[in-house]
């Protein structure tokens, strides 16, 4: 009797073993240096994170948090400020926010690409006395428009600060690449990233000069030289260890992404088979309870940090126990959104405030779809959502 197909939500080993002797020699080239802490390998992912995000400049610390954190302190904000932010997100993009005294204002996402509604941030902006930045997600690994974004940043007359933590290589349908265009783009190297590290990291890019100057003393206290402080920063620098470690890995990166984009291209066309249809599709359509993610918009780069699946709130849980009682992980991005977390309680929003965004919350459920799955992972996957899905059709039907 053949074992059980298994397949994790992401299979950080797999990805590993080919570069093992490889990643292994350069940690052991940073521990015969003894430069732990900044020094030639941070500065040479930056330069490479620069290039490849097509910025001027990047500036490495210690986290995609302290990314969004830097890039706030750069723009000088105070408390009661207000920056625009989707609700529908991790929770740094509003904590960050909070963090530094300043008020999030949450709005609605796209239902289709789960992306912060433009359309929303104008009308959000109508209802601001302090608006000091525009703070969009990539998420999921699809970029915004920005284009668009940049155009409504300068009629407010504020920066666009990007929260690229999920999407480097993502571009818009312009092709413009996350990190690019706004006035600072903030990304993560946290291990489950497309682009991941062996711990906490993350880097600003920025083509800004005064910007990058900013930040790149902010991260060490704000001195510059050392001991002479000009401001109060904080402590967040990139380790060389982990510099090392990504540095490698870039090198690969365009292959992954081609390869979650092939994975993305097979759980659809199977789906699509099925009968499902895509995301943003009424559930009054079709017969089988499922949507798939819609294609990215024509001249788009979809890097697929996330593939996320949409089932009717009602069997959405089910659905996920199904999923882990096979052997499948997943992953619900995000169960409860920034508006309706207990701390945030003070900001006045109520169930039914974002209802794009509530809705995704209940619904979407996220599937395996790192690189080095195989067919047989994937078919199993698959073939699981699907026969899952065509037993509750009748049910949901009868009872919607």
């Amino acid at each position: 009797m053949s074992e059980p197909i298994t397949v994790p939500l992401l299979d950080l080993k797999a990805q590993f073993a080919p570069m093992r002797a490889e990643i292994l020699a350069a940690m052991a080239k940073v521990a015969d240096d003894q430069w732990f802490i900044m020094g030639p390998e941070v500065k040479g992912l930056e330069e490479e994170i620069a290039t490849y995000c097509r910025a001027k400049r990047a500036i490495g610390c210690a986290s995609g948090t302290d990314a969004l954190l830097l890039a706030l302190m750069a723009i000088g904000v105070r408390p009661g400020d207000e920056i625009i932010c989707p609700s529908y997100t991790f929770f740094a993009t509003g904590g960050s926010i909070s963090r530094l005294g300043c008020r999030p204002v949450f709005v609605d996402i796209d239902p289709v690409t789960y992306n912060m509604d433009p359309a929303a941030v104008r009308e959000a902006a109508k209802r601001c006395t302090r608006l000091r930045a525009i703070m969009p997600v990539h998420l999921f690994g699809q970029s915004v428009d920005m284009k668009a974004y940049d155009a409504l940043g300068k009629a407010l007359g504020v920066p666009i600060i990007e929260d690229a933590a999920q999407a480097i290589g993502a571009e818009d349908p312009n092709g413009i690449r996350a990190g690019s265009l706004g006035l600072v783009g903030c990304f993560s190297f946290f291990p489950s990233k497309n682009l991941g590290g062996f711990g906490d990291g993350g880097i600003c890019t920025t083509s800004d000069d005064r910007v990058a100057d900013y930040l790149d003393i902010a991260r060490v206290h704000g001195g510059k030289p050392k001991y002479y402080h000009r401001f109060v920063g904080v402590n967040s620098r990139l380790d060389a260890l982990q510099a090392a470690v990504i540095r490698i890995k870039l090198r690969s990166l365009d292959g992954w992404t081609a390869g979650r984009q092939r994975n993305a291209s097979f759980y659809s066309d199977a789906f699509r088979r099925a009968g499902a249809l895509p995301t943003g599709t009424p559930w009054s359509e079709g017969e089988l309870p499922l949507r798939f993610p819609a294609p990215a918009a024509p001249g788009a780069r979809h890097v697929w940090n996330q593939y996320c699946i949409r089932v009717p709130a009602e069997i959405r849980d089910a659905l996920r126990q199904e999923l882990t009682d096979r052997k499948i992980g997943t992953e619900i991005y995000y169960p409860v959104p920034l508006h309706l977390q207990e701390c945030f309680a003070d900001l006045g929003y109520r169930p039914g405030s974002l209802p794009e965004t509530e809705a995704a919350a209940h619904e979407s459920l996220a599937l395996p779809i790192f690189t080095e799955l195989t067919d047989a992972q994937k078919t199993h996957v698959a073939h699981t959502v699907i026969e899952f899905c065509r037993r509750h059709a009748g049910t949901l039907a009868a009872a919607r």
